[in-house]
C-alpha cells in the first residue's frame, strides 16, 4: 500500500509531538512542545506528515518566507520518520512531495538545519543536492 503525503491540519498539530520528543535532543518538555506548536502554526508554519494507512509515521515542518539571498524559500524543520520505516526510500519519496508542494506555493528555494551529530541526515541532504552556506547559531536569551 503507498504511503499518503499530506499536510496536516492547524488542529491536529498536537499529533505530531510524539514523533518531535524522538528528535528532542535538546530537553523541551511535551508541555513546552505543545504550547510551541500552537503558537507556531500562527507563523507561516505549517506541517507534512507521512501516513501508513491512519498511523502518523513522519513528519516534517515546513517555514515559509522570502530571504534576500534565496527568494521565496521553504524551510524545512523537525524531519523525523519512524525508524521502522528508515532506509527504504520513503524519506526521498516524501522529500520529492515536500519540493513539489513548495512550488506549488512558489517557493523558489529549500532551506534546513540539520544536528552536527546526526551524520545521516547529512548524507541524505548531501545527496538530495543540498549545500553548506554557513553555521547555525543558537543563544538563549
Amino acid at each position: 500500500m503507498p504511503f499518503i503525503f499530506k499536510i496536516i491540519p492547524n488542529q491536529e498539530i498536537q499529533t505530531i509531538i510524539p514523533l518531535v520528543e524522538k528528535l528532542n535532543n535538546y530537553a523541551v518538555s511535551s508541555d513546552v512542545l505543545k504550547k510551541r506548536f500552537l503558537e507556531m502554526v500562527t507563523q507561516n508554519y505549517e506541517c507534512a506528515g507521512v501516513y501508513d494507512r491512519e498511523k502518523l509515521i513522519g513528519i516534517c515542518g515546513l517555514w515559509f518566507c522570502t530571504r534576500h539571498y534565496a527568494g521565496k524559500s521553504m524551510e524545512v524543520d523537525h524531519v523525523y520518520i519512524d525508524e521502522n520505516y528508515s532506509g527504504k526510500g520513503l524519506g526521498k519519496d516524501f522529500f520529492k512531495w515536500i519540493y513539489s508542494y513548495a512550488k506549488d506555493k512558489g517557493c523558489e528555494a529549500a532551506e534546513l538545519n540539520t544536528y552536527v551529530t546526526n551524520y545521516g541526515s547529512h548524507k541524505f541532504y548531501y545527496n538530495d543536492d543540498f549545500k553548506i552556506l554557513g553555521y547555525h547559531f543558537l543563544k538563549k536569551l
